[in-house]
């Protein structure tokens, strides 16, 4: 047996964390980051695939680093979106927010990575409209549950004039102003996700004239996930089954046309969306957060 002192392991300083934004970085090597959890990441997505086209959006993309590894995602756009943020991350992402001043209408993302960044800014961030901290992220990758309406198509120029105000009353409905007072970049909005062919519609000359009954769009396509957002029924026809379909339609272009996985989060409290979503076939595999301002 040696009689020399045995030398002590000592555990190794994990590498300090820092923020950097995305210029440099290899877009592949943050792409693959994203797909570790693609619903998650979907709302940046978008964002990630386009860097390789739009330079300046590396500035809005902060990577979080440890030891030369992306360790976590920061959009920092017109909304702010986190994804994986890593222990201590939260608290570097709120500090060159606050240095910076940024300006954005909404945090949003998944609760676990939403939720402490906001702990951390909301002592010096503008009132918050609204926080919704439940908000279930669901899925669906298989056909849907229910027989899909079979006059829900795609919307297109023509229908814009009825189109528009359908989109005004959903936004409103959900958030409690009208998009419209800020501006018409919510027209240019609507009008760029019809001639895109993200705009699903039912439109029918109904007692009342030309007029929206269903429609959603996919709001989000990239890692191959969609994003369902703004959903909507017209209330004069609520109740008669028209959302399930309606949504199973949407489900089935978009899995044959756009991308396998169709996803989309809800309010925790509005149980009968829930209940429409669950019906088509969606289930739960996370929870989003959003603060509203």
């Amino acid at each position: 047996m040696p009689s020399w002192p045995r030398r002590s392991r000592t555990a190794r300083p994990a590498p300090a964390l820092d923020v950097r934004d995305a210029r440099g970085l290899p877009t592949g090597d943050i792409r693959d980051f994203c797909l570790q959890a693609p619903v998650d990441a979907a709302l940046l997505g978008e964002h990630v695939e386009a860097l390789g086209r739009f330079s300046f959006y590396g500035d809005q993309l902060w990577c979080l680093m440890a030891g030369g590894s992306l360790q976590g995602l920061c959009w920092t756009g017109g909304n702010v979106v986190p994804y994986r943020m890593p222990p201590g991350g939260a608290e570097l992402v709120a500090e060159r927010l606050r240095a910076r001043r940024r300006r954005y209408s909404s945090i949003v993302g998944p609760a676990q990575d939403v939720l402490p960044l906001w702990e951390l800014l909301e002592a010096d961030a503008p009132p918050p409209r609204e926080v919704r901290a439940d908000q279930p992220s669901l899925i669906i990758t298989g056909e849907p549950l229910v027989a899909a309406e079979a006059r829900v198509r795609l919307s297109d120029r023509a229908d814009l004039d009825v189109l528009l105000p359908a989109c005004v009353a959903m936004f409103t409905e959900e958030v409690g102003y009208s998009p419209m007072d800020a501006g018409n970049g919510y027209e240019r909005r609507v009008r760029t996700l019809v001639e895109s062919g993200r705009s699903l519609s039912w439109v029918a000359q109904t007692e009342y004239g030309r007029e929206v009954i269903f429609k959603a769009e996919l709001g989000t396509v990239a890692l191959g996930v969609t994003q369902v957002q703004g959903v909507w029924v017209n209330p004069r026809y609520r109740g008669r089954g028209y959302a399930a379909a309606g949504m199973a339609a949407v489900v089935e272009y978009a899995q044959r046309h756009v991308a396998p996985v169709v996803s989309l989060y809800v309010n925790g409290y509005n149980t009968a969306a829930l209940a429409v979503y669950r019906k088509v076939g969606f289930t739960q595999v996370g929870t989003f957060a959003t603060v509203l301002f």
